[in-house]
């Protein structure tokens, strides 16, 4: 069932586990030591952890502290690459290993979320209610496929953009994909921002996605303007 067509943007909790979902590297902090983990091959994190409410397990301060760092860096070469920084806090439970397949108890504090909006903090609760989008192990992939072999449409998708683009426009490139829409970034002389286009409706599956982009490409035609901006 889809979701309303309200909200166009994904949840700060959303994104975060968007960000966790896609993950293929993060670096741990514990005991003072620093470790960079690679061998996560997109599997989401969350899996690999027991995330407890705070409090609940008494002796708090005789447990180390463990903070996991997250990246999420565009697919496509836009400038400032860096889209979101997600950080992890608790206390071991349980000791961890990076070498170790098996879960780890945390006691959660909270998620830290950094993007170009500024830094929000997430609690247990609302990471546990909410869901990664349903595109993001895909994103990656369908990002740099629309940009090597499909400029045209991205350049097609510019006549959505309102306002419209001026010449001070010098490229664009798709630089995020979720259930709720694409978001190009305009990049100028000095500077960019980012337009976020929405889909007609959020999807629920990575199958829908084709029929969404689609219905923005028929839009954008039906635009009467013409786009001679570079993309």
């Amino acid at each position: 069932m889809h979701m309303s067509g309200a909200r166009r943007a994904p949840t700060d909790a959303e994104l975060i586990r968007s960000v966790l979902a896609a993950a293929h590297s993060m670096n741990v902090v514990t005991d003072g030591l620093r470790s960079e983990v690679r061998h996560l091959d997109g599997s989401d994190p969350m899996g690999r952890l027991h995330l407890h409410p705070a409090g609940t397990n008494g002796g708090h301060e005789h447990r180390p502290a463990i903070r996991l760092e997250f990246t999420d860096i565009a697919p496509t070469p836009v400038r400032d690459r860096v889209r979101a920084r997600v950080t992890l806090l608790g206390r071991l439970l349980t000791p961890y290993s990076d070498e170790s397949a098996d879960s780890t108890c945390v006691e959660f504090g909270q998620a830290v979320l950094e993007t170009a909006r500024g830094v929000t903090y997430t609690g247990l609760e609302e990471l546990d209610a909410a869901a990664p989008d349903p595109l993001a192990p895909y994103e990656a992939g369908m990002l740099t496929h629309l940009q090597d072999d499909h400029p045209d449409l991205v350049a097609l998708l510019l006549r959505l953009v309102r306002p419209l683009p001026t010449a001070a426009v010098v490229r664009t490139l798709p630089v995020a994909l979720d259930r709720y829409g694409i978001t190009l970034r305009l990049e100028e002389r000095r500077g960019h921002h980012d337009v976020r286009l929405p889909f007609p409706s959020p999807l629920d599956h990575v199958e829908q996605s084709g029929a969404q982009i689609q219905a923005l490409l028929s839009a954008a035609r039906r635009r009467s303007h013409r786009n001679t901006l570079p993309a």
